[in-house]
């Protein structure tokens, strides 16, 4: 792909306003002249791949080549690329950079993730790309500034296969020279959300917090986990089609 040709789209599901927005759009800018946002009003960790379908999406235009939406970071993707740019669509979307990792089972739920697959979905290639967080913490930025133009730009040159997108994820790392390198990396195991924290509301009434606490195998040997934790920059391909090849084998044998 020559990203100095290229047409890019920009989300994320943080919201407009998020830090790591601004600095992958100074990262695009870096790479081609012909860069559009489109993101959520308002935060949306945790929206997964969820359309809105029961009231209608509205967006408002922020600047030139920069907008917002009402909806979720699907909805962003979607309107972006079938309504905004429908005449001439972009050669790749950004998703992030996300505050926090995207790492194992954390692809299932999150947004970034998820405008990332809706553009591959629509037929266009993308890359999620996120900034590993200890919840508590502050987040180092100038990592992910660093390292993301040059991300970005070694994965273009190298290309991948229809139905797959770039997952990366940056080291918490405070000074960027502390980043061990790049690193491809499968996808890791690990749970959000086993601990649910209960309490009771001034009525009396019982509420519930969905717990950060992740439950599961120590992180393995190359996968996108354990990579992170050492200091490298992970890049993990996530490909859309999630039928289980040898299960569909078993199931042949037995059902046709």
């Amino acid at each position: 792909m020559d990203l100095a040709k290229a047409r890019i789209l920009i989300s994320n599901d943080d919201g407009i306003h998020a830090p790591g927005l601004k600095i992958l759009e100074k990262a695009a800018h870096k790479l081609c002249k012909d860069v559009w946002v489109m993101a959520p009003e308002h935060e949306n960790s945790g929206a997964g791949h969820s359309l809105t379908l029961r009231q209608p999406i509205r967006m408002r235009q922020l600047s030139s080549r920069r907008f917002a939406c009402d909806g979720t970071p699907t909805d962003c993707v979607l309107l972006a690329i079938n309504h905004l740019l429908k005449d001439d669509r972009p050669t790749l979307v950004l998703a992030g950079i996300n505050r926090g990792a995207n790492l194992g089972e954390d692809v299932h739920y999150s947004g970034t993730v998820a405008a990332a697959m809706e553009a591959v979905l629509l037929g266009v290639p993308s890359i999620a790309l996120s900034l590993s967080v200890p919840w508590g913490q502050k987040p180092h930025w100038q990592t992910a500034e660093a390292h993301t133009a040059g991300i970005i730009k070694r994965l273009a040159k190298i290309g991948w296969p229809d139905g797959v997108l770039m997952n990366v994820n940056f080291p918490h790392v405070a000074n960027p020279r502390s980043v061990l390198g790049v690193k491809s990396a499968r996808q890791g195991q690990r749970k959000i959300g086993d601990t649910l924290v209960q309490s009771r509301d001034p009525r009396g009434v019982p509420y519930w917090w969905v717990g950060d606490t992740r439950v599961g195998p120590k992180a393995k040997p190359g996968t996108d986990l354990a990579t992170v934790l050492s200091g490298y920059i992970a890049v993990t391909p996530i490909g859309i089609n999630m039928t289980n090849k040898p299960a569909l084998a078993a199931l042949k044998r037995v059902l046709d």
